[in-house]
């Protein structure tokens, strides 16, 4: 408080609190400029999640603002632009059956410090073999995994209710 003030309120007493309030009130202590002119709150940033979204959604697929959006939270932030060339030469690969190109896009990633993208490339190289055949031929085990899936469902719906001869019957059944 300044020394005038401090004078002043001493023989105001407590009684008088609500007079001292409107005077304050009265002789606002911002000039008229800063009062009537509020800043604007500024635009809340993106969450992980949804630029994680962005960034595996297709470029095709995502809406023109979400694509600014994304554009704008790349160009603050050059290991996302890295990252998100990274999954989407993955995600081409994956789509359209590129597994002979897995080791060179393996090269890129080790090339660029992205440590957690360097331990999903450590994870596909202790199975290279497997991954590269999973992304270059045309067969695969998704049938039978859902039928595994749904299988356990039913297990898992049924435990502790029946015997074994129940569960076949609903399975064979399903």
């Amino acid at each position: 408080m300044g020394r005038g003030l401090h004078e002043r309120l001493e023989p105001l007493g407590r009684d008088q609190d609500a007079r001292l309030h409107r005077r304050l009130r009265s002789r606002p202590c911002l000039p008229p400029a800063v009062r009537t002119s509020p800043t604007a709150p500024a635009a809340r940033p993106p969450s992980p999640r949804t630029v994680a979204g962005w960034i595996l959604t297709h470029p095709d697929t995502l809406p023109e603002n979400e694509h600014l959006k994304l554009k704008s939270v790349l160009a603050g932030c050059p290991e996302l632009g890295a990252l998100t060339v990274h999954v989407s030469a993955f995600g081409k690969m994956l789509t359209q059956l590129q597994g002979d190109q897995l080791p060179q896009w393996i090269k890129a990633v080790r090339a660029d410090d992205l440590p957690s993208l360097h331990t999903f490339v450590n994870a596909l190289e202790r199975g290279l073999a497997a991954v590269t055949a999973g992304l270059t031929l045309r067969w695969n085990s998704g049938v039978v995994e859902g039928h595994v899936n749904r299988i356990k469902m039913i297990k898992r719906q049924m435990y502790g209710r029946a015997g074994f001869g129940l569960l076949r019957k609903r399975v064979l059944l399903a």
